[in-house]
């Protein structure tokens, strides 16, 4: 499938730090794409690099055959929902949902039909004449997008558009959005660093780090196979131990782990050498043991409750902490326990080279 939104090698340095390094990216019409990542990975400058309102020091932006690199913002049609809404508290929900479609020369009775058919795609129908502060935070964040839908832009870009609700009301939200976004088939950028929001979300998952990409895929493609420890890291649930490749083969390898021997299912397209290795474990990964010969041993030092299962933190003799799924009663804090693979997960323990200090 060809990209209808496609970035070829961005990069923007601000005073001479590099915050997007060489990104490329391509978007299907109608697809979803979420950047994810820590404060400082370079998502919301791409974002704005996308949206015009920086100018690349290198690389394009295309819609379509169309080059924009050099467009102004508001001649991109590209529709905009900021962090913060940038709604007008003296303004009604209609006048604000109006406010970009005045801007570009609409009027009268189209203006009216636009307004009305935003509002009735964010289902805000008949909330027109309301005032932005009598609305909850979720309305207020269906204006802005009604707002920025209202132009019918090409493209939609949203900058943590849930950052600033309650995490109950997030969650709703979420599933609102999704819907909406399906709905109407628009081609769509949402920055996150929420990994909830961008797997529930997102087509597709680009992991950045330190202005860089380090991995573009589905969220079950980024969980299941991370291409290095720090997506490994970012995306779910895991904790890391050093370990020790014995032999590689094509199912997988041997590992040793604090003097017991563990057998790794390989990841198709990874390459394994033998010697010094960081281990990436999901909880679901491993059980709890009996202490013998084959487990590693480990103490159990805390426990969280997660409704029908519990995580149990645990602490190797060598200091490494493991994190282990389990039922909720399985193990007290403090206990002397073993650890071994899962036999009921065929995966989650990825080996990578260790990174440089």
């Amino acid at each position: 499938m060809s990209a209808f939104l496609r970035v070829d090698g961005l990069v923007k340095r601000f005073d001479g730090t590099l915050a997007v390094d060489r990104v490329s990216l391509g978007l299907a019409r109608g697809e979803m794409l979420a950047l994810l990542g820590p404060s400082g990975s370079g998502k919301t400058t791409t974002l704005r690099l996308l949206a015009g309102f920086e100018t690349p020091d290198a690389g394009r932006v295309l819609v379509g055959d169309e080059d924009v690199t050099g467009v102004a913002p508001v001649a991109r049609r590209f529709g905009m929902v900021f962090q913060h809404y940038a709604l007008f508290p003296h303004l009604d929900v209609r006048r604000n949902v109006a406010f970009g479609l005045e801007s570009i020369g609409v009027r009268d009775a189209e203006l009216d039909r636009r307004v009305d058919r935003a509002l009735a795609l964010v289902d805000l129908a008949g909330f027109g004449p309301r005032r932005i502060g009598q609305l909850s935070g979720g309305q207020q964040q269906r204006v802005a997008l009604a707002r920025a839908l209202a132009p019918e832009p090409r493209v939609l870009l949203l900058d943590e558009p849930l950052s600033n609700l309650d995490p109950t009301l997030r969650e709703r939200t979420r599933r609102e959005i999704r819907e909406l976004i399906q709905r109407v088939g628009i081609t769509t950028v949402l920055v996150t660093h929420e990994q909830d929001e961008a797997f529930e979300l997102g087509d597709r998952v680009a992991v950045m780090r330190g202005g860089r990409l380090e991995q573009v895929g589905t969220p079950d493609e980024l969980y299941s196979a991370p291409a290095n420890a720090f997506v490994g890291g970012f995306v779910g649930r895991s904790s890391t131990a050093d370990a020790t490749v014995l032999g590689v083969s094509a199912r997988g390898a041997r590992v040793a782990i604090g003097g017991v021997e563990w057998d790794v299912d390989a990841v198709p397209g990874r390459t394994l050498a033998v010697g010094p290795a960081l281990m990436l474990v999901r909880p679901e990964a491993l059980r709890i043991a009996p202490l013998d010969p084959g487990s590693l041993p480990v103490t159990v030092i805390g426990r969280r409750f997660v409704g029908p299962s519990a995580i149990y933190t645990t602490r190797t003799d060598a200091g490494a902490i493991l994190d282990v799924v389990a039922p909720p009663q399985a193990v007290v804090t403090g206990a002397r326990v073993g650890l071994l693979p899962s036999r009921r997960v065929g995966g989650g323990i990825h080996l990578f080279a260790p990174e440089p200090a």
